[in-house]
């Protein structure tokens, strides 16, 4: 089966939701089925926690140093200054992501709407 096999509109929208469905809910089906057995202490899993992590700080560094879009029209300094005022309102707000969130939301939109 490929992309292109039938010529009707609805094969490539479910082409898409059963590749999809196939590359990513295997593995959440594993997941559950060993998950329960592991240790979470488990070197791992302390692994797997660290390399997902410094991927989503990567995804925030370069969303930072290189946006695209509206964004790209701010300064890197209230770029900068969105997510450091954001990670305070986070922790401030006993670990609430929606207050860090809104914080540097608020501060990005005021500074797009001041330049």
């Amino acid at each position: 089966m490929t992309f292109d096999a039938y010529d009707t509109w609805w094969w490539p929208y479910l082409f898409v939701l059963v590749a999809g469905w196939l590359a990513s809910d295997i593995w959440r089906f594993i997941g559950v089925a060993i998950g329960g057995r592991l240790d979470e202490k488990s070197e791992g899993l302390v692994l797997a926690r660290a390399v997902a992590t410094a991927l989503v700080a990567a995804v925030i560094g370069k969303l930072i140093v290189f946006p695209s879009g509206a964004v790209a029209e701010t300064s890197l300094l209230v770029r900068i200054a969105a997510a450091a005022f954001g990670f305070g309102a986070y922790l401030a707000s006993g670990k609430r992501v929606i207050a860090g969130i809104v914080v540097s939301e608020a501060i990005l939109l005021t500074s797009m709407q001041l330049a």
